[in-house]
């Protein structure tokens, strides 16, 4: 399967305290904000602080996010590999094609495909004289 990016997404249960650790303290970069998170630049990877946070001990924390070309076929290599589907590739409402997998210690993989028109794919940037 064709990966074309990556990101780890952190839930913490306080988003300001977390969100200064890694824009103040560490000085990341700030790749891009929207209503409920923000995106920092890591090196080759992004890290995800989002603000609907996790729900403390043995809640859901974190999980990884993979960008794949084709989610349909990436779920059909996965099922056709034995791996269990968490929740079926689906449009969420906030525009993005997802699906759910976990790795064996049950850390919950984010499977993504985000369509044509998604804000995440246009160029954000005035347009240039």
């Amino acid at each position: 399967m064709e990966i074309l990016s990556s990101r780890t997404i952190l839930r913490p249960s306080e988003y300001e305290r977390t969100l200064s650790f890694y824009r103040d303290t560490l000085g990341l970069a700030i790749a891009r904000e929207y209503p409920g998170g923000t995106v920092f630049f890591a090196g080759q990877g992004l890290i995800e602080v989002a603000a609907h946070g996790g729900t403390g001990e043995g809640g859901f924390r974190g999980a990884i996010w993979l960008q794949v070309r084709d989610l349909t076929a990436a779920q059909t290599e996965l099922v056709l590999a034995g791996v269990k589907i968490a929740r079926e590739a689906r449009q969420e409402p906030w525009g993005l094609h997802e699906m759910w997998i976990a790795d064996p210690d049950g850390t919950p993989i984010v499977m993504v495909q985000i369509p044509e028109d998604h804000p995440i794919r246009r160029d954000s940037r005035p347009p240039s004289a």
